[in-house]
C-alpha cells in the first residue's frame, strides 16, 4: 500500500526542485526526504529520480504521478474514510503504546480532529518509553499499534510478524541558558561548546552513547553538570543557568522562559519515529489513525515556535 504522506511529499519535492528545499517546505530533514522517495519507488516498482552529487531530476514517471497525486490522495483517502466508517460499526478498541512527548504533544491534537472523531474508534492508551511499550506488543495481548522512536542505531529491536512505518523524524537542537548572554539562533561550531557544563542522558543508555559518539566526532568535550532522561526537566535546568542540554524539537513546543536555541551544523541527530503494528490487526481505521497523527506530526514542523 503506497503512503499518502510520500504521495504528498513526491509533490513537493517536483515542485520545489530538490529534496533539501521540499524538506525545508515541509518541515523534514532532507535525509527523511530521500528515504520517503526510496520508499516511494519501492512500493510502486519505478525510480522516480536520477540522482547525482549535486541535484536530483525527476524522471518522466515521477512527472506523470505528480499530475494525477491530488486526484489519488483524495481517492485513497476517502476510500479509507468509508471502509473506516463502515469498521466503526463494530466499536473497534483500539489499544496504543506511545511514547511521552508524542502523548503531550501530537496525541491531544489527533483526539480533537474530526477526521479522529468520524472513526469512532474507542482508544485505550498506554505512556512509556519504546522499550517497555514494543515489550507490550510482543505480548500479542497488550497492544495493537506502538509508536517508537529510535535514535541512530540505538538497541531497538522488534519482531518480524511487525509491519515497521516511518511516521516522521524529530530533531534534536542545542538549547543553552539565555543567562549565558548568547542569541538566540546564534550560529555555533561544536567546539565552542567544548568544556561547558552540560546536562546529558544517564551513561549506558542507548540514546546517551549515541550522542557521546556524535559529540566526539565533532570535538566537543562536555562538562557533565547533571544527568537527566527526563526532557522538561533538562529544559528547566538550562533556564535556570545550570548547563546546556540537547532536546528534541517536540519538547521545545512547551519549552520555559530563559533558554535560547542554536544552530550548530555539526550536530545533526534525529529521533526517528515508527508505528509498530501487528499484521493481524491492521484494520482500515488503525491505517488511517497513522497517516492521521503523520500528517499532525509533520505540521507541527510549520508552526512558528517561541
Amino acid at each position: 500500500m503506497i503512503n499518502p504522506v510520500h504521495l504528498r511529499t513526491l509533490l513537493e519535492v517536483v515542485q520545489q526542485g530538490s529534496f533539501a528545499a521540499a524538506a525545508g517546505r515541509l518541515g523534514y530533514t532532507a535525509s527523511a526526504v530521500s528515504q520517503q522517495m526510496s520508499a516511494l519507488e519501492r512500493d510502486t516498482g519505478v525510480v522516480l529520480f536520477h540522482r547525482s552529487a549535486r541535484s536530483v531530476l525527476p524522471t518522466e514517471a515521477a512527472v506523470v504521478m505528480t499530475r494525477h497525486a491530488s486526484k489519488v490522495l483524495t481517492d485513497i483517502e476517502a476510500l479509507l474514510a468509508a471502509t473506516a466508517r463502515a469498521d466503526a460499526a463494530a466499536g473497534q478498541e483500539l489499544r496504543l503504546g506511545i511514547f511521552p512527548s508524542l502523548a503531550t504533544h501530537v496525541l491531544p491534537r489527533l483526539l480533537a480532529s474530526k477526521a479522529w472523531q468520524d472513526l469512532g474508534i474507542s482508544l485505550k492508551v498506554s505512556v512509556a518509553e519504546p522499550a517497555q511499550t514494543i515489550s507490550g506488543l510482543r505480548t500479542g495481548g497488550e497492544l495493537d499499534v506502538a509508536l517508537v522512536y529510535q535514535v541512530g542505531q540505538s538497541g531497538l529491536a522488534w519482531p518480524h510478524t511487525i509491519d515497521r512505518q516511518w511516521i516522521g523524524d524529530d530533531n534534536f537542537r542545542v538549547v543553552l541558558p539565555a543567562s549565558w548572554g548568547i542569541r538566540p539562533g546564534a550560529r555555533m561550531a561544536a567546539a565552542q561548546l567544548s568544556d561547558m557544563p552540560w546536562i546529558l542522558h544517564h551513561p549506558g543508555t542507548s540514546d546517551a552513547t549515541v550522542i557521546e559518539r556524535l559529540f566526539a566526532s565533532c570535538n566537543l568535550h562536555p562538562r557533565v553538570v547533571a544527568n537527566s532522561d527526563d526532557f522538561n526537566a533538562s529544559l528547566e535546568l538550562a533556564a535556570a543557568g545550570l548547563g546546556a542540554a540537547l532536546v528534541p524539537e517536540l519538547a521545545l513546543l512547551q519549552r520555559p522562559e530563559g533558554v535560547v536555541v542554536l544552530d550548530v551544523p555539526e550536530i545533526r541527530l534525529a529521533r526517528n519515529i515508527f508505528a509498530l503494528l501487528l499484521n493481524d490487526r491492521q484494520t482500515a481505521q488503525v491505517r488511517v489513525s497513522v497517516d492521521l497523527l503523520s500528517g499532525i506530526l509533520h505540521g507541527l514542523g510549520d508552526k512558528p515556535k517561541r
